[in-house]
């Protein structure tokens, strides 16, 4: 098969290596969809009739459901998602060097008050290294890091083609990366990468946003170094980053524009958080929320540690997420590690999610460290670290709130049911978030919908909850008052905080 247009031919990667890229990007974009048997759908309740070919089911139900016409640069920019996921075997080492990603002013940057606008472009939006005829613009914006350092971003801004209208989605991608280069503005920008596989796939849900009428915000929500798992800082991107799109010129935004909160897996990382700390961390964004859609939900990640261990496919998050987190907190956990646990992380220092998935099975927390801290709970700097990214522990937000968590691992290969953590998606655990969603509404919070799909798992999840998460939205930007579930959520887990043992 020869290379994409615009893509480099000479640095081919193994048809193994892109077969899995593909085979990722086709789960998150919907279980009935292959590149290579599409869905073919064509709207005839418009006075303009599309056909859309190789659309995902996922993307055809929004529609369909909605009763929306397609304009033709959201049909391009979902049409080139699926000709190059197709087509792309030429994946890049690495990323282009951009000037653009790097403050380079003479005022210090902690001088700056987050959110505030350092650089901006506009720019071509690009999926998989194709062009499309839908613009973007990037801003570079002050935030801070997980430790409060402050620090420069990128976020990028899609204006809805119709126009503006006072609405838009802030969609927080899963791109689940230890390397700067994966996150979602290169790939907008036309990067290819094996890291950038799922921000490319994922255009295939940020174009029916743009078809229902709202422009989208799209932040690089794992900050400059990619703090892969560092909650917190997740979610002060998040918010500077809106901060940001409401300033910068180009964006169509003012300081009363409406935001939708989403995101999945990696993403609800991030939705949860801003939710979190909005009402603390950025007021003035807070009010003008109208609410969080996520799914595939991480809240307590000391249990994630245990129910994903000696796992076939999610292990290898685990020491993702153990150098993320550590990174991000400048926490070294080496004095800890065995020898095999050394080379794994080295391995796995700039790598993405889909460097990881199923590359590391049956691997366990005992295996990457020494004897003598076989418990977690006996290393110190572990559990600081973690109790600080527990979700559980943080504020409950005050905006409503949709949550939906599968519980069917077994069909990705995780059967772990250990008493205390339970069942989950195959890496989220179901007890955690339906704990998280009846601690919303103990504490006041009754604009809350928990949604659990028990036939389904982690991947296969996503048409499921996006469908559903984006009519929510839209009841949300349409005034309607939130539903609630409160009365109706199963017991869940303790989200307590890890205590040392000492041993």
């Amino acid at each position: 098969m020869g290379a994409a247009p615009g893509i480099n031919a000479e640095v081919l990667a193994p048809q193994a290596r892109h077969d899995r890229a593909v085979a990722i990007a086709a789960a998150y974009a919907g279980p009935a969809w292959t590149p290579n048997t599409g869905t073919a759908c064509t709207f005839r309740s418009c006075a303009d009739t599309y056909s859309l070919v190789s659309y995902p089911p996922v993307v055809i139900h929004f529609m369909v459901q909605r009763g929306v016409m397609v304009r033709k640069s959201v049909r391009a920019l979902i049409a080139a998602a699926a000709l190059a996921i197709t087509s792309a075997v030429a994946l890049p080492a690495a990323a282009s060097a951009d000037s653009f990603y790097s403050y380079d002013g003479s005022t210090p940057l902690s001088s700056y008050a987050p959110g505030t606008v350092l650089k901006t472009r506009t720019l071509t939006y690009h999926v998989f290294g194709f062009p499309t005829p839908v613009q973007a613009t990037q801003v570079l914006y002050r935030t801070s890091d997980a430790q409060g350092n402050p620090t420069a971003n990128v976020t990028s801004v899609v204006r809805n083609p119709a126009g503006d209208n006072g609405k838009a989605v802030s969609y927080q991608s899963a791109y689940d990366s230890l390397d700067p280069a994966d996150a979602p503005s290169r790939a907008i920008a036309g990067d290819v990468r094996l890291g950038g596989v799922l921000p490319n796939a994922e255009s295939l849900l940020i174009a029916p946003a743009l078809a229902l009428g709202y422009s989208v915000v799209i932040p690089d929500t794992e900050g400059p170094a990619a703090d892969f798992a560092a909650g917190p800082e997740y979610g002060k991107t998040t918010l500077d980053s809106l901060r940001a799109a409401t300033h910068a010129s180009g964006t169509g935004m003012t300081e009363s524009t409406k935001f939708g909160l989403l995101g999945y897996s990696g993403g609800a990382i991030a939705t949860g958080w801003a939710s979190a700390i909005a009402a603390s961390y950025a007021p003035e964004v807070e009010k003008n929320l109208v609410g969080f859609a996520e799914g595939g939900v991480l809240v307590d990640p000391a249990h994630n540690l245990k129910y994903v261990g000696g796992s076939p496919v999610w292990s290898g998050v685990i020491p993702m997420a153990l150098i993320g987190v550590s990174r991000g907190y400048g926490i070294d956990l080496k004095p800890y590690a065995s020898e095999y646990g050394l080379k794994v992380l080295a391995e796995l220092e700039h790598a993405s999610i889909a460097q990881a998935l199923g590359h590391y099975p049956g691997l366990t927390w005992q295996k990457l460290v020494k004897p003598e801290y076989a418990n977690p709970d006996s290393v110190p700097p572990f559990v600081d670290a973690v109790n600080k990214v527990n979700i559980g522990s943080a504020a409950t937000p005050s905006i409503p709130g949709f949550i939906a968590q599968a519980n069917n691992g077994a069909l990705e290969g995780t059967v772990s049911n250990e008493p205390g953590i339970g069942t989950g998606d195959g890496v989220m655990v179901a007890g955690d978030v339906r704990a998280l969603a009846k601690q919303y509404c103990a504490d006041g919070n009754t604009s809350i919908t928990y949604t659990q799909y028990d036939a389904l798992s982690h991947a296969t999840a996503l048409p499921a909850w996006a469908p559903a998460a984006i009519a929510w939205l839209g009841d949300r930007f349409a005034g309607k008052a939130a539903p609630s579930s409160c009365g109706q959520i199963a017991p869940g887990n303790s989200l307590a905080p890890e205590q040392h043992t000492g041993s």
